[in-house]
């Protein structure tokens, strides 16, 4: 495989079912079958895992954040080491998220300008300008595959006025983030609005008129109403380019998943199933699974009896209630790794339901199995 810049090359729709496709994605560092998700290794690491688990879990993408890294250990630090996938030992596909998103997160906003925003760094409480052509740097140094531009993400409820001021600034920072294309990385444009049809309009519009090899959806999932974020995305996706990969950012939910896939999305992440492991709780076939409950003090079943990760392979229920009663890593760690191989198995059953025409069945069941926790 060459990188080119002809986007048939880098991603091609294999099959479409009323909405919902199937394609493959194409990057530097092999190719993934689209719908995809991707666990979050923010500060290069998915937590509790190592390479080997993500691997025997057929974990091909993952996303790290470029700010975080920015931050500790430094980007000078990593390009020592010849980029992230050689510091973090992970051969598969890395996106770097901007740190955009960190607008909204406590602690990490100084002001933000039209030119870029002010960061204050959690850990020293230095403050960083970040225009779009310092991210575009920091993540080339990084040498991710996929760079996401400097968005302007506002937090939800947002007036009209800051949301309208979102996309203006969005739509300007895409294009200076557009301009310098690094050899062998792609670069995808963000979409905001908030919740505003017309918002979402405008900043699709505007961003599928650019050279990017594919699009995120940003400003979602954040609070607003399931029925709205669905509207949002059919907007959203009506007006992207068909041959680009859409990108709903920040979303981990089987039931959000699947909503969004209907809806023409192909890929996703989210740290909600590394979270969730390491609170206490499995996503299993039959639903939502809390282990730290007293009622799996002595259960001898494996967490998911139609799972064939190594935890369910190994481990009974009961031993895992037992580490996280005693607040054990392992526990965490065990959970942790269920969950990003139910989540690989769960997209691999997505793709196969949308070639066989079945994805409105699945769903269905899907459904009724995420609305309850046993």
């Amino acid at each position: 495989f060459i990188m080119t810049s002809n986007h048939a090359h880098m991603f091609r729709v294999q099959t479409e079912h009323q909405g919902a496709r199937t394609g493959v994605f194409r990057t530097a560092h092999g190719e993934i079958r689209t719908p995809f998700f991707m666990p979050v290794a923010t500060k290069a690491t998915v937590k509790t895992l190592t390479p080997r688990d993500l691997y025997e879990c057929g974990v091909k993408a993952i996303i790290s954040n470029s700010l975080h890294l920015f931050f500790r250990p430094g980007t000078e630090i990593i390009y020592k080491h010849g980029g992230l996938h050689d510091f973090m030992k992970f051969g598969g596909i890395i996106f770097t998220d901007s740190g955009g998103f960190q607008m909204i997160r406590e602690g990490f906003l100084e002001k933000i300008t039209s030119e870029g925003i002010l960061f204050r760094s959690p850990y020293d409480g230095r403050k960083h300008f970040f225009t779009p052509e310092r991210s575009r740097k920091v993540q080339a140094q990084l040498g991710s595959d996929v760079a996401m531009m400097l968005d302007f993400c506002p937090p939800y409820p947002v007036d009209y006025e800051t949301a309208k001021n979102a996309v203006l600034l969005t739509t300007k920072w895409a294009r200076r983030f557009s301009e310098k294309k690094e050899r062998g990385q792609m670069i995808f444009g963000i979409v905001q609005g908030s919740v505003y049809e017309n918002l979402r309009k405008k900043s699709a519009s505007e961003l599928a008129e650019m050279d990017f090899d594919g699009y995120g959806i940003g400003g979602l999932s954040i609070g607003e109403p399931e029925w709205m974020m669905n509207r949002m995305l059919e907007i959203t996706n009506g007006i992207l380019p068909f041959d680009k990969p859409r990108y709903l950012m920040g979303v981990g939910s089987p039931l959000e998943i699947i909503n969004a896939v209907t809806r023409g999305v192909d890929i996703f992440d989210s740290a909600f199933p590394t979270r969730n492991g390491r609170h206490g709780t499995a996503f299993t076939w039959n639903g939502r699974l809390n282990l730290a409950k007293s009622v799996y003090r002595d259960d001898t079943r494996a967490v998911d009896e139609d799972c064939n990760c190594y935890t369910c392979r190994t481990f009974t229920r009961s031993y895992i209630h037992h580490l996280l009663r005693e607040k054990e890593i392992l526990g965490m760690s065990l959970l942790s790794l269920h969950n990003v191989c139910f989540m690989q198995e769960f997209m691999a059953r997505i793709r196969e339901e949308i070639e066989q025409g079945t994805l409105e069945k699945f769903k269905k069941e899907i459904e009724k199995i995420y609305g309850k926790t046993i």
